[in-house]
């Protein structure tokens, strides 16, 4: 039986795909390499699973456009709920098998690694629409209770199943204990390569620890304690090459109308060139520039896709993961030098360093693979005024 597969921005009209993209999203399946997939997770939207139309839900975001969610266990159910939050997640995921949402990437997440070898027998062999598991405050002294139970699952499910620790625990924010913990889990997640898809950051948690929540007007880099650590954690887990793990950017918690202490980050006169004042006020009122600005700095450190909690984040999480034109060239121009030095971009605007630059090329044009590359001239604006409806 053939894998199903989905396809980046596959709820546009192919009009809008032909105008935006040079060379357009590639179809992503279960059976790609491990990268790709981490890479295809994208905005990785969560969902309570005591939803009452939970499988109605997932099916609806996947045709507006989301290719990743998490249907949750844990922080978004209350004690009680438990047990009902888990049998209606095997109940939406036997419902979706046989569905097209079964072509995107689908976890739960559970409170405990017991939960998982229940879930798997409740769902039993066969066709599933389940991804893997999310595993919440992951730390070396739990690591291989929860590896152990999502391979365990792979074997009784006959499905090769992944998982996503959220690293947000105390050992890993607190200065004292934070090499030890990363250096372990650093070696555990190695241990398990095959079944571990990317690593999550619980930013949240962090700053929970210090009594911090920060504001709508900054971002997580400003909150120093949080971002510390998450320094820490690209150092031990995000490095290129084979050593490292593809991590994803934190949550970003705001998405209503509010009193503005600061000035938006969005430039005006980006969206007045494409006619798009009125679009930039519709941003910036629900606190997209926020969010914009964030991914931006999350990409900058090396992370790649994020977790959202709001249908209306997505948009922006898929329009700056899109390889620009200028992006693509120069990382053609850098792979495609063996011998090293330095060339002039086809921008003409920069200077390509074909060594130090290779490894950020390669993910350039395995992002590309993923997300496509625009045209000339189409920005995140383009996009995102095609993405999110008027």
């Amino acid at each position: 039986m053939s894998t199903p597969r989905f396809r980046h921005f596959h709820h546009l009209d192919d009009a809008v795909v032909e105008r935006l993209f040079l060379h357009s999203p590639q179809p992503v399946g279960h059976d790609d390499p491990t990268r790709v997939l981490a890479l295809a997770l994208g905005a990785t939207l969560y969902v309570p699973g005591n939803r009452a139309d939970l499988a109605r839900t997932i099916e609806r975001r996947f045709a507006n456009g989301v290719t990743s969610m998490v249907i949750d266990l844990e922080d978004a159910v209350a004690d009680d709920e438990e047990d009902h939050a888990a049998a209606c997640a095997v109940a939406a995921l036997d419902e979706l098998a046989d569905g097209p949402a079964a072509a995107m990437l689908l976890f739960v997440r559970t409170r405990t690694p017991e939960r998982i070898p229940k879930i798997a027998a409740e769902l039993g062999p066969g066709r599933t629409a389940l991804s893997g598991f999310v595993l919440p405050k992951f730390t070396s002294a739990i690591a291989r209770d929860g590896l152990d139970a999502v391979v365990r699952a792979s074997e009784v499910l006959g499905k090769h199943l992944y998982a996503m620790p959220v690293l947000e625990s105390p050992e890993i924010v607190y200065r004292e204990t934070r090499d030890i913990e990363l250096g372990s889990i650093a070696e555990i997640l190695g241990e398990y390569r095959s079944h571990v898809l990317a690593a999550r950051i619980g930013a949240t948690d962090m700053c929970g620890m210090f009594g911090i929540r920060r504001d709508r007007d900054l971002t997580i880099y400003d909150v120093r304690v949080a971002a510390d650590a998450i320094a820490s954690i690209i150092n031990y887990l995000g490095r290129a090459g084979d050593a490292g793990h593809i991590i994803t950017g934190p949550v970003w918690e705001y998405f209503a109308d509010h009193e503005r202490l600061f000035r938006p980050t969005l430039r005006q006169t980006l969206f007045a060139d494409h006619d798009a004042v009125l679009f930039r006020q519709h941003l910036v009122s629900r606190d997209i520039d926020g969010l914009l600005r964030e991914i931006a700095l999350d990409r900058a450190n090396g992370m790649h896709g994020k977790t959202v909690i709001h249908p209306t984040h997505v948009a922006a999480v898929h329009a700056l993961s899109a390889v620009t034109h200028e992006e693509y060239h120069d990382a053609v121009d850098i792979a495609g030098g063996d011998a090293g030095g330095v060339r002039t971009s086809t921008y003409r605007n920069k200077m390509n360093e074909l060594k130090p630059h290779r490894r950020w090329a390669q993910g350039v044009l395995d992002r590309a693979h993923v997300f496509g590359v625009t045209n000339p001239n189409i920005t995140f604006v383009d996009l995102l005024t095609a993405l999110v409806p008027a």
